[in-house]
């Protein structure tokens, strides 16, 4: 029996616990429906947005019957149903934001990992406003530059962005694009702005780079000079403050050996060089070629830091073993099976684990418990304000 769309229908829903993914869950005729621009203990009026016909849909909150106190006017009018997917949490309180985001984390590490702790999520200095640093945008069919719409591929034009450093995006939004082009823009610690232009052309993506290109950075109390477009922490103050947690909780001993994976250009690395000195040894593996080439260039003068280019996987089973420390930063899908195993081959004493998404992060714990590696600490920082992301370190021992 064919289930009925109830695309396009309106529900009136109580609103219940946060999920991963910025919304809340709510449930009718038994059915889930997972609610955007609402918030929990919440009574509003919802537009089904999307239903594939299964166990649930997901649907936007068009009108609020009974708001929480936690509850505030969007400065943005663009976080709203139906336009802007940038933003997740504009209609929270920044403090009630980091609440839900810790209760997010709490529960994937309940359900994914089997670990009951409470999980305070740490504000990072600037607010909530202005701390985007690097962005990309799409031109839509007019040529005007903006964000594409939650689950769409809708564009939305900007005439400014709230969550973006101030006059990072004058340039790209003053003028018009080739419809359905991207641009890629950063602004470094230099306040200089660079821009980056993708399109596509007979199924290649094609780069032409604008302005800048080079990137001045500061963090780890070292300047780097990188890609502008390559992997950097986006929140002005990110680098510094994760590159300080992994020095406290690395830990590395003089002489030692440690792991930094998904090095990128060495941010981690250059904070291990440090502690294993120059008689230790610090294997940096990264997949990027660009920015392995930056990581040898901004550390040359760290010559116990050896760089290989590959993936992990396979680079890590020619790695000397055992290792002291491990640092592992990876893509938002995680380290997953083979990775975690190849790091418990190599026997650390310590794992320092930084992950952007905290499902991830929980099934890889899940997965180090199995070789005895327990969690020793967290700490989650909200290094995306506004949004639905969080930043989360795990030490393991």
């Amino acid at each position: 029996m064919t289930k009925e769309d109830w695309t396009g229908r309106t529900l009136e829903l109580e609103v219940g616990a946060v999920a991963h993914g910025g919304h809340c869950v709510s449930r009718v005729d038994g059915r889930v429906v997972f609610v955007r621009h609402a918030l929990p203990g919440e009574l509003v009026l919802a537009e089904v947005t999307e239903d594939n016909g299964g166990s649930f849909c997901r649907a936007d909150a068009v009108r609020v019957v009974r708001p929480v106190p936690e509850r505030v006017e969007p400065p943005c009018p663009l976080a709203a149903p139906g336009m802007c997917g940038g933003c997740d949490w504009q209609h929270a309180t920044p403090e009630f934001q980091r609440e839900l985001k810790g209760r997010i984390v709490s529960e994937q590490l309940q359900r994914l990992a089997g670990i009951e702790r409470d999980v305070k999520v740490e504000e990072l200095p600037g607010g909530p406003l202005h701390w985007r640093s690097r962005v990309r945008l799409v031109a839509d069919a007019d040529g005007h530059a903006g964000l594409r719409a939650h689950h769409s591929h809708q564009v939305i034009p900007l005439d400014e962005c709230l969550i973006t450093v101030a006059g990072a995006l004058d340039e790209v939004l003053a003028r018009k694009w080739r419809p359905g082009s991207e641009m890629e823009v950063t602004m470094d610690v230099e306040k200089k702005t660079h821009v980056r232009e993708l399109s596509t052309v007979r199924g290649k993506v094609r780069a032409r780079q604008l302005s800048g290109g080079h990137a001045l950075q500061h963090a780890a109390g070292r300047d780097w000079r990188v890609d502008a477009h390559g992997f950097w922490q986006v929140h002005p103050a990110g680098a510094d403050t994760l590159a300080a947690l992994v020095a406290e909780w690395a830990e590395a001993p003089k002489g030692g050996r440690a792991w930094d994976l998904y090095a990128g250009v060495g941010l981690f690395a250059s904070v291990l060089a440090d502690q294993v000195g120059p008689d230790g040894h610090v294997l940096a593996i990264e997949s990027g070629r660009r920015a392995v080439v930056d990581g040898e260039t901004n550390l040359k003068d760290m010559p116990q830091v050896h760089w290989r280019n590959g993936r992990v996987e396979h680079m890590l089973s020619e790695a000397a073993k055992p290792v002291d420390v491990v640092v592992l930063d990876p893509p938002r899908k995680g380290a997953g099976k083979a990775v975690v195993e190849s790091i418990v081959e190599g026997s650390p004493d310590r794992i320092v684990y930084v992950a952007c998404d905290p499902a991830a992060l929980a099934r890889d714990i899940a997965i180090f418990a199995q070789h005895g590696y327990a969690l020793a600490d967290l700490r989650a920082f909200d290094a995306f304000p506004m949004t639905q992301h969080v930043e989360t370190v795990a030490l393991l021992q």
